[in-house]
């Protein structure tokens, strides 16, 4: 068939079934017939159908649109253009056709090719035939991509709206479309939105503002986070001091500040925050580790105000790390670790040990190995103060083991004091540690004191060690030992030795033996202390023999020294039987009465006087013993003034 007449006839025919005709053409191929077909017939959609799908030209659907200036054909032709990505041809086509109905894909094409202008008249026209929420929507982030707020605002506080205003905010807030999303936020009362929106637009009071009608901690939170973001922290504190009284939320809120090298500013609002009502243990604890890395100056003061509301533990951690040995030891003793406290002190000296605060921990500590510890570390690093720290370890330590200590190390002049202190508890070796102590300063007055007050050491050991040293006083010592201990030749053999004849003397009165005075009295005779003589007669008085004394002074030609001695006897004895005398008259006299009472009484030359003392004085006496008495004081017997000097202290005792 000639398929160049088809065109000829479809010019020159009318009366015949043209779509019919046209579908014909058209799966043959001829194209250009089959729109004229639909031409002459007024079938406008499918005339421009042609154009577009078969023979692609999209300039003669517009030209034939405008002829016809039909909304099926601008559809139809909008269609086309919007497949071929003419954007604004296509809204023009849509506008002109007054036809919504593919909103989406305009929506989408122009949004992909941002095409928002165009987009808002499409919109336009669209709103006013449909009030979908799609179409809505996306007249508000149209208004918002060209910055149209002044008719966004009218869209939101006009008549009701079906769009998403809280997802447009969103896309707008994503798209960092501030302005625009905080009309939406403001207008659906989105306070937590609204309030990070406000701080990238610099509203950072409003922002604050708006994070308190939130009243809500994710809101807080990401107000928080964008003013962190855009370093603004005065704000961020407001709103942190809202975070870190929740627990929970610390520990995000430290690490989005430390993650950024923040401390200064993390710091600074946990301080602010411990005033708070609700300020908790973790804050406290916190505060007082960042102290410990990054501000270790501050950490003492933090400490002694707020020890009580923290994690001692963790901080006491922390201090380590960090070598606070002041704080690490603070803390010990305020969590009761007090054998901690004393070894830190100890260990780290040069910056935790202070004398008063070493005394007041290490009488609290458990371990008794602990003192000793502290009396070599003092011996090591404070000598001078040992006397001092003993002092009060003075109920807990064993004497013995301190002693032994401090005579391996050769430094017991170092204790002196502590050896003073401790006598009381009169303990071997302290008494012995002091005796020698006193002994290498020759100190003999001490010693002498001691002696008599202590008695608990070696009397016998001390006393030979005494008794061949070079000072005379330490001899007279041994003596008076010896003397204690009742080795009265012993202690006298010393005396004598040295001269010290008051010292023998006394010896012997205080042995209270007859032939310990005796051989005394025999030694001053054979040595000629005849001074000496008469005055242990006087000391002696009651222990020697009267018939011993006569036969030395007579055979020494010693009776001159002797006589007081034998007055003061005769005296004595004389008294003795005048008492005697006077008590037999007057038992006599009694046994006399009470005969008289009891018998008739006779005449001359009876029987009632026939007991009579004939004899002489003293005759079938009983002779006098020794009772003990001490002679009669020379001034009371005219004795005084004697030219032997007697009872005077003038012979070197």
């Amino acid at each position: 068939a000639d398929k160049s007449k088809v065109m000829d006839y479809i010019n020159r025919l009318d009366n015949f079934d043209a779509p019919d005709i046209a579908d014909h053409a058209i799966r043959n191929g001829l194209y250009e017939e089959a729109f004229v077909i639909y031409q002459r017939h007024d079938v406008h959609a499918s005339a421009i159908n042609v154009l577009i799908e078969h023979i692609g030209s999209i300039d003669r659907a517009y030209e034939y649109a405008e002829k016809t200036d039909t909304p099926e054909v601008w559809s139809r032709l909008g269609k086309a253009q919007l497949d071929g990505m003419r954007i604004k041809e296509a809204i023009d086509s849509y506008i002109r056709a007054n036809d919504p109905s593919n909103h989406v894909e305009v929506v989408s094409l122009a949004s992909r090719a941002d095409k928002y202008e165009d987009l808002v008249r499409y919109l336009q026209m669209a709103r006013k035939i449909s009030r979908e929420p799609l179409i809505e929507s996306e007249l508000l982030f149209a208004y918002a991509k060209t910055d149209r707020l002044v008719d966004m605002e009218e869209i939101l506080n006009g008549s009701p709206n079906a769009a998403q205003v809280q997802v447009i905010g969103d896309r707008c807030f994503e798209e960092k479309m501030y302005a625009p999303a905080k009309l939406l936020y403001s207008s659906i009362s989105n306070w937590a939105r609204l309030s990070t929106t406000l701080v990238h637009l610099g509203e950072y009071q409003a922002a604050v503002d708006g994070a308190r009608k939130a009243n809500s901690t994710k809101v807080w939170k990401d107000v928080h986070a964008a003013c962190i973001e855009r370093k603004e922290f005065r704000l961020a504190q407001v709103c942190g001091l809202s975070l870190v009284v929740h627990p929970e939320e610390l520990e995000e809120l430290m690490r989005l500040y430390i993650s950024q090298g923040y401390f200064e500013e993390l710091m600074a609002l946990l301080e602010s925050g411990l005033g708070l009502e609700r300020a908790h243990m973790g804050m406290f604890t916190e505060l007082a580790i960042l102290y410990a890395r990054y501000r270790p100056e501050r950490m003492m003061e933090h400490l002694k105000i707020f020890w009580s509301r923290i994690n001692i533990p963790k901080v006491i951690s922390a201090c380590e790390e960090a070598h606070l040995w002041t704080e690490l030891v603070f803390l010990y003793v305020h969590y009761d670790e007090y054998d901690n406290a004393a070894i830190t002190m100890m260990k780290r000296s040069p910056d935790a040990w202070e004398h008063s605060a070493f005394k007041d921990v290490i009488v609290k500590v458990s371990n008794l190995e602990i003192y000793y510890k502290a009396l070599r570390f003092y011996l090591d690093e404070q000598p001078m103060l040992l006397n001092d720290l003993l002092a009060v370890l003075v109920p807990r330590i064993d004497h013995n083991r301190v002693i032994q200590m401090f005579q391996k190390s050769d430094n017991m002049p170092l204790i002196k004091n502590y050896l003073v202190s401790v006598q009381g508890v009169n303990n071997l070796a302290v008494n012995t540690a002091y005796h020698d102590l006193l002994i290498e300063e020759e100190d003999y007055v001490r010693l002498r004191k001691s002696i008599d007050t202590n008695t608990n050491f070696d009397n016998l050991a001390l006393a030979g060690r005494l008794e061949s040293h070079e000072l005379l006083e330490f001899r007279r010592i041994a003596a008076h030992l010896y003397k204690r201990n009742k080795k009265w030749r012993q202690s006298m053999t010393l005396s004598k030795q040295d001269r010290l004849y008051k010292d023998a003397m006394d010896t012997a009165a205080e042995s209270r033996d007859t032939s310990v005075a005796e051989e005394l009295l025999q030694y001053f005779v054979e040595s000629g202390h005849k001074e000496c003589f008469a005055a242990c007669l006087y000391i002696c008085y009651d222990l020697v023999r009267p018939d011993r004394v006569i036969e030395l002074a007579w055979r020494h030609q010693l009776t001159d020294f002797a006589m007081p001695y034998m007055v003061q006897f005769t005296r004595e004895y004389v008294e003795k039987v005048d008492k005697l005398n006077k008590a037999h008259e007057e038992r006599e006299a009694k046994e006399t009465k009470e005969r008289s009472g009891e018998t008739p009484i006779l005449g001359p030359g009876g029987l009632g006087n026939s007991r009579m003392i004939t004899a002489g004085p003293g005759v079938g006496m009983i002779p006098p013993q020794q009772t003990g008495m001490g002679m009669i004081p020379p001034q009371q017997t005219g004795m005084g003034g004697m030219a032997m000097g007697y009872g005077q202290n003038a012979y070197g005792y």
